[in-house]
């Protein structure tokens, strides 16, 4: 793996931390390391897809997605965090859970990287939503083809959906 000449802490805050990397040929780069995050594409028995409404500050609004988190938590993997994330976002729990793929989201800028999963659920959430949640149900055909229209705004929620529908059959 290629490292670059020099570098220099810009910022580092609790999560983020921006450095300004010289490399050959290409001159100061800034770059935002962020921890690696899970989310996962929920299913419930119906067929719906379980997704969180939530407010997004650097949006300034709210955006529809499938729950998600950060790998913050000492020792955590990928799955494990992809489970807790869909309990405590949702209150629905993950009967089976898949591994479906992952991506940069921006490597131009950061080396953020999302692991992604499906995921199969009772029908209904085994407790509450996370403070600042709204669930929503949306069937997962209906989903896809918003995916495939440009009409989902979160990047990973679409390539999720994407990838499910490409990998059809979904979790029995």
């Amino acid at each position: 793996m290629a490292e670059p000449t020099a570098r220099r802490v810009a910022f580092e805050g609790s999560y983020v931390r921006v450095d300004v990397e010289e490399w050959p040929g290409l001159g100061a780069w800034e770059v935002v390391h962020q921890l690696g995050a899970a989310a996962v594409l929920a299913l419930t028995p119906e067929d719906d897809v379980v997704l969180v409404r939530q407010f997004r500050p650097p949006l300034g609004e709210d955006l529809l997605e499938i729950p998600a988190g950060l790998l913050d938590v000492d020792g955590e993997d990928a799955l494990t965090c992809a489970t807790r994330e869909l309990l405590e976002e949702t209150g629905y729990a993950a009967e089976r859970i898949e591994f479906l793929g992952g991506v940069f989201v921006a490597p131009g800028s950061t080396d953020h990287y999302v692991h992604l999963f499906v995921a199969r659920t009772g029908p209904h959430p085994a407790g509450d939503p996370e403070d600042g949640i709204t669930v929503q149900l949306r069937p997962f055909a209906q989903m896809v083809r918003a995916a495939g229209a440009g009409r989902v705004r979160d990047a990973k929620t679409a390539l999720a959906l994407l990838m499910a529908a490409a990998n059809r059959p979904p979790l029995p």
